[in-house]
């Protein structure tokens, strides 16, 4: 099951790219386990925490943090955020 769907992109987003943190939409139905496993392939970066929440629209989103220092910038550059 592919747990992570796209990135998301706000101002917020972008304010927390600079605390290491970057947040994507996710199944519904995926855990923390599942998008840190997922994430981690992906993206080759290890991941120390996951937050989940549901948005108002009823998307699940996840708020990844990384545990190299500047990870989620690298990570925003590949997928072309920044």
């Amino acid at each position: 099951m592919n747990s992570v769907k796209y990135p998301f992109v706000t101002e917020k987003a972008m304010v927390l790219l600079d605390e290491n943190k970057l947040q994507f939409i996710v199944d519904t139905r995926s855990n923390k386990h599942q998008i840190k496993d997922e994430v981690e392939k992906l993206y080759g970066f290890k991941v120390n925490s996951v937050r989940t929440m549901t948005t108002m629209k009823g998307l699940k989103k996840a708020i990844v943090a990384f545990e190299e220092a500047e990870a989620s910038h690298e990570i925003a550059t590949r997928i072309g955020l920044v």
